[in-house]
């Protein structure tokens, strides 16, 4: 082999070799860092040398936090690593400690103590994106968390999801602990929401056409399997067998590729009476379950457990991933007893922004270009800008509080915001209709209402439509997950002639299809209005909704923002949470001319800068996490 001397000749020769080598030197250190931020190099510390110190002489019971998963930037159901960072380090500074399955075991079996500010923290589902970015920062915290696995997803060996092998590393590493979410992800009584029977679905299955399914299902173990007018396909003792197969072939699995059951279990689905839909299913589910382990999450949406808690019934609050830091805490708060309440300190962000308001009601984060207000439990949540009182002003901003619940910007106010304003002029987002209204001598009017859906619907689809697309999208995963060819090519034929048959448009006198709005569906409306003497001109998105509409000439008044809670909605996933966060982006609030200024948390100059490097940086460093 002949070796080539790299010869520089010219200038051109120069600068490449020059560009190479910082070309080496970033991805280099790109790479150091990356691999710095993933690798733990730290044992976990349990709190048992302090526990006379943090325990006390009653009992303080523990709160049970559980996340569906973790990604860098988040999504709609999975908590992105910043803020659970934030949340997670928040319950730290609170003088919470995580407990352990072993711990918990004592405290309901022996009668031991638990710390006073205990935590049992989880993360179901076994995802590998959960391991990756969670792991460090359990290391910084002390932190130890249990994560759930599928155990069907061994014998699969999905890529996505963490394998035996990599279990046995983390329970090495000290900072996880092993549970189970069971045997399987399953579906059975499957109807979409045109009333089709789908009947038996798996977790693939069921992904690829969710977007077509309401409430109108029930969890492998819950239920018997019933046929599309709800009545059972099997027996009680073929129910019997057919869930206690799931529990033997999750107890064989464990044991082969682990050499052991985890003590805790999360059955799936939850918030269920009892074990299950039924008494008879409940009771196989209880045999089962009663046996096999020493701990079951039971349920949903509370996060406190005491010694009165049944061990196979305990409760867990999971935290949703468009959730600020303050909608945590309070959902916590509410749960605990009235001793422990005063625990809970809600964050404020920048302290120089939050002196400038009087908080009325709820709690308010300033972050760097949002303004976070949570509401109380099923009410409100009330701030107002001090020393302020405006008539004739211009504001703009973005509401990017979830589309169901209240964000109300309230201006030339006089009285309280909690009673009922006497004068005000309000503009509000409720459950994605725009408001606007007028508050005169207590007495209130409507000026102005628009759907916002039907705002930006400029290529409506009929009812018609929608029902042909969910059919279709049914019989192509049909055709997908089929195990035998000839009934895959059926399907696909079904799914063709289907795709060629012509269903009324709107345009041709079809009912318009308008989506339910989900507990979870985002809001992202942009809001710039001007208020003069005795008009107001509003855009909404860019679009004009008011121009010139008339109001009352009131007095001068101060600026308030609310968010209420918005009713529960719907929820796929079965999501109960009665608390609610308005967020106020870029609210930048000025007279018409703009020479005063009387709040801007808009980004600005170094700020944004230095925010649009962050975001720079961030993505550099997703992309070689994603591709390392």
């Amino acid at each position: 082999m002949t070796l080539h001397k790299y010869i520089i000749q010219t200038k051109k020769d120069k600068v490449k070799l020059i560009r190479t080598i910082l070309e080496y030197i970033a991805i280099a250190a790109v790479t150091i860092l990356v691999l710095r931020a993933l690798l733990v190099t730290k044992k976990y510390q349990p709190y048992d040398s302090q526990m006379e110190e943090k325990a006390t002489s009653g009992d303080t019971g523990f709160i049970a936090l559980s996340y569906f998963g973790v990604d860098r930037d988040g999504t709609d159901t999975l908590i992105s690593l910043s803020r659970l960072t934030e949340e997670l380090s928040v319950l730290k500074k609170l003088g919470y400690v995580t407990v352990t399955q072993k711990d918990l075991e004592n405290y309901y079996y022996k009668g031991k103590q638990l710390p006073e500010k205990a935590l049992f923290l989880m993360f179901e589902d076994g995802r590998k994106d959960t391991v990756l970015f969670t792991e460090k920062l359990l290391e910084k915290l002390n932190y130890k968390a249990s994560i759930l696995t599928y155990a069907e997803k061994f014998e699969r060996d999905d890529q996505k999801f963490v394998s035996p092998k990599d279990l046995k590393k983390l329970e090495k590493e000290g900072f996880w602990e092993l549970g189970t979410n069971g045997y399987r992800l399953s579906y059975i009584n499957v109807f979409d929401r045109y009333n089709r029977f789908l009947g038996q679905m798996d977790s693939r299955e069921f992904v690829e056409v969710n977007q077509y399914i309401d409430r109108n299902y029930n969890h492998y173990l819950m239920d018997y399997i019933r046929d599309k007018d709800g009545i059972p396909t099997e027996s009680t003792a073929e129910m019997s067998k057919r869930i206690s197969q799931d529990y033997r072939l999750m107890d064989s699995i464990y044991t082969e590729k682990l050499g052991k059951l985890p003590d805790l279990y999360c059955l799936m689905h939850s918030n269920t009476s009892r074990y299950g839909d039924n008494a008879n299913v409940s009771d196989t589910n209880a045999t089962n379950l009663e046996g096999m382990f020493l701990l079951n999450v039971n349920r949903e949406g509370y996060s406190y457990n005491n010694q009165k808690s049944s061990v196979f019934d305990l409760t867990r609050l999971q935290p949703q991933a468009w959730w600020y830091t303050n909608h945590l805490l309070m959902r916590i708060r509410d749960d605990l007893p009235q001793k422990s309440k005063h625990w809970i300190q809600f964050v404020h962000g920048n302290e120089k922004e939050y002196q400038k308001w009087t908080l009325e009601k709820g709690a308010i984060e300033f972050r760097k270009d949002v303004v976070a207000l949570t509401s109380e439990s099923k009410s409100t949540g009330i701030a107002s800008l001090k020393d302020t009182t405006s008539k004739n002003l211009h504001l703009t901003c973005e509401l990017t509080g979830n589309k169901i619940g209240g964000q109300f910007i309230c201006l030339r106010t006089k009285g309280n915001a909690a009673k009922g304003f006497q004068n005000a002029l309000t503009v509000s987002v409720e459950n994605n209709i725009l408001y606007v209204r007028e508050t005169v001598a207590g007495r209130q009017q409507i000026l102005l209402k628009k759907d916002l859906f039907a705002l930006h619907d400029t290529s409506p689809q009929s009812v018609d439509e929608d029902s042909q697309k969910a059919l279709i999208a049914e019989l192509k995963v049909r055709e997908k997950y089929a195990t035998d060819n000839t009934i895959a090519g059926l399907y696909g034929l079904k799914a063709f002639r289907e795709s060629r048959k012509h269903v009324r448009s709107v345009a041709e006198g079809a009912e318009e299809y308008i989506p339910e709005i989900q507990i979870s569906d985002p809001g992202r409306v942009k809001i710039d209005l001007t208020l003069n003497e005795t008009s107001l001109c509003l855009r909404v998105d860019g679009i004009q909704v008011a121009d010139n509409l008339s109001i009352h000439n009131l007095p001068a008044g101060g600026i308030t923002l609310k968010c209420a809670f918005g009713g529960f909605g719907k929820s796929q996933r079965n999501i109960a949470d009665d608390v609610y966060d308005a967020a106020f982006r870029h609210l930048k609030i000025t007279s018409v001319d703009g020479r005063i200024t009387y709040f801007d948390n808009s980004q600005h100059g170094w700020n944004a800068f230095t925010e649009a490097s962050s975001e720079f940086w961030n993505r550099i460093v997703n992309w070689f996490i994603k591709n390392l």
